[in-house]
């Protein structure tokens, strides 16, 4: 089996539900043919992320085109850095670029201010932290976009969509502090159970990607396990992230399916129980 095969479309879902987080402008094929694929496993809702002024642009055009998609726009924590510090080695997908300061930053943020304004726009991410992949010196710029986003996502009435990778305490002390907008996702949700009860007092929705299904992530099927079902979510962060079997393929929303079998099984739920509620949290989450 090539690595770079998709993986079969899934036994379809008997309830219809969202796919909480995707990047259809990385996926193969068009994005009718993803829609479609999608359709026919009952995924028939999907949130188009931004990770940059461009992505975050394509994701409101593809939103206002097709009405079972949905945007969120925003610099991705490790695209400020490299707008204030620039990006001599080219890993964003613009490649090589110049330092551009703090009024560049500026710049990038108004422009996904005056994106989040639009009706089709549902969502303000994916932003927050990231200490994986940004070291000591981008930290500063990391966190000021960080809370310019709580901001725009707050005076738009948007939801957050988080980005935490290996940032728990530093996420969670940011929101405190700035003051988390009402409706608030934690997008691949990586924290640990103890994580989990933290953000279920909170209120905020806690998504679950497709790394749930991985031999290595007990941590997240206990995390799983406590969060209340009303605040549970599913995406596939395609095209990242592919569950098991087929983890290592080409991961897109018409896999919903079977990350959302495999939650339902932690949860000690029946699949149209857990669908359905997925469906309804998402619709709250997001607003539409």
């Amino acid at each position: 089996m090539s690595r770079t095969e998709a993986p079969p479309l899934p036994e379809p879902l008997r309830v219809p539900v969202a796919d909480s987080h995707t990047h259809l402008d990385m996926q193969d094929g068009t994005v009718e043919e993803g829609l479609a694929r999608a359709a026919a496993v009952n995924v028939t809702t999907v949130i188009q992320v931004g990770c940059d002024v461009a992505g975050s642009r394509w994701a409101a055009e593809t939103a206002a085109a097709h009405a079972s998609v949905h945007a969120a726009v925003a610099l991705h924590p490790n695209e400020a850095p490299r707008i204030v510090h620039g990006d001599p080695d080219g890993r964003s997908r613009q490649g090589a670029r110049e330092a551009g300061g703090t009024a560049a930053l500026h710049e990038a943020l108004a422009e996904i201010d005056a994106l989040a304004a639009l009706d089709h726009v549902r969502g303000v991410g994916e932003t927050g932290l990231d200490h994986f992949r940004t070291g000591p010196e981008g930290m500063a710029a990391q966190e000021e976009s960080f809370r310019a986003h709580i901001e725009i996502a707050k005076r738009h009435g948007k939801a957050l969509v988080i980005h935490d990778r290996e940032a728990h305490a530093d996420v969670l002390r940011v929101l405190a502090d700035a003051g988390a907008p009402e409706r608030t996702v934690f997008h691949c949700y990586s924290g640990d159970a103890d994580m989990a009860r933290i953000c279920a007092d909170a209120g905020y929705f806690m998504s679950f990607a497709g790394n749930v299904t991985f031999k290595n992530a007990q941590p997240l099927r206990d995390a799983l396990a406590v969060a209340p079902t009303e605040l549970v979510l599913v995406e596939t962060d395609a095209p990242f992230l592919t569950p098991a079997p087929y983890r290592g393929r080409p991961n897109a929303p018409y896999l919903v399916p079977v990350t959302l079998r495999a939650m339902a099984e932690v949860k000690g739920l029946d699949e149209d129980t857990l669908a359905a509620a997925i469906a309804d949290n998402t619709a709250r989450a997001f607003d539409y």
